[in-house]
């Protein structure tokens, strides 16, 4: 499954989370949906003091790139 067409336009934190979240929609089974709910909104919290633009750029993308391969598995 290719990334949704949105992840070209994630650019700041809450839009990332907003991706994330919908890319959880697309999972096949409910529990799968509520684990990666769950790890979204830890993942959050211990990277809500991050102030660096480059490091939250980089988190971004390594995000965007951890979902992607989640939604082929």
């Amino acid at each position: 499954m290719a990334p949704l067409p949105e992840a070209a336009l994630v650019q700041s934190a809450v839009q990332l989370y907003r991706y994330l979240l919908r890319c959880c929609r697309h999972l096949p089974d409910d529990s799968l949906r509520r684990h990666y709910r769950h790890a979204i909104r830890q993942s959050f919290k211990v990277h809500a003091d991050e102030d660096d633009p480059e490091r939250i750029q980089q988190i971004i993308k390594r995000a965007i790139e951890d979902a992607d391969w989640v939604m082929n598995k």
